[in-house]
């Protein structure tokens, strides 16, 4: 019982977690550490209380590890921003080994989906009614940066049925 409520909430956190990431990066170009922070000490806590294998749990550690130190130099090189450079192995973390490459060939389609099309909207005049919001005003500038974490709210939402996560509540 406690394993399946832990799943559940393990679950309905990371969905919840990762949609408002992808929001907020929409919104505000940023992801907080507050919020990778968050994502780690909760998979801390659920990933055994959800009975989560102890070598599922240190693969995943391993894999993510892995991501973080590639995302990190995709940072340095400025290809991609700090906290998409954190929030990606989070992700990877959560969804395990079994689903990193997918996820991450996932984010990356979605992400090149979404930097052409905000490379399409900033080449046209912003219309009136987006005027007055100061993100969307944001997005349109040409030297703005793409808000990958869009692209990685979905991309892990779609691989989420797939997870042990998801598995543990059958």
């Amino acid at each position: 019982m406690i394993s399946t409520s832990a799943a559940l909430l393990a679950f309905l956190i990371f969905a919840g977690t990762m949609t408002y990431a992808g929001v907020k990066d929409v919104a505000t170009m940023t992801i907080s550490n507050r919020l990778v922070g968050f994502l780690l000490v909760a998979f801390a806590v659920l990933a055994p209380l959800a009975d989560v294998d102890l070598s599922t749990i240190w693969s995943s550690i391993l894999v993510a590890s892995a991501v973080l130190a590639c995302t990190f130099a995709f940072f340095a090189l400025g290809w991609i921003g700090g906290g998409d450079a954190k929030l990606l192995p989070v992700a990877v973390l959560w969804l395990g080994p079994a689903l990193a490459l997918n996820f991450v060939v996932y984010a990356s389609v979605l992400g090149a989906v979404l930097t052409l099309t905000l490379l399409q909207f900033r080449r046209v005049p912003l219309p009136v009614v987006l005027k007055k919001r100061a993100w969307s005003r944001r997005l349109h500038q040409p030297q703005s940066g793409i808000p990958y974490g869009a692209a990685m709210a979905p991309a892990a939402l779609l691989l989420l049925p797939e997870s042990h996560w998801f598995s543990a509540l059958l």
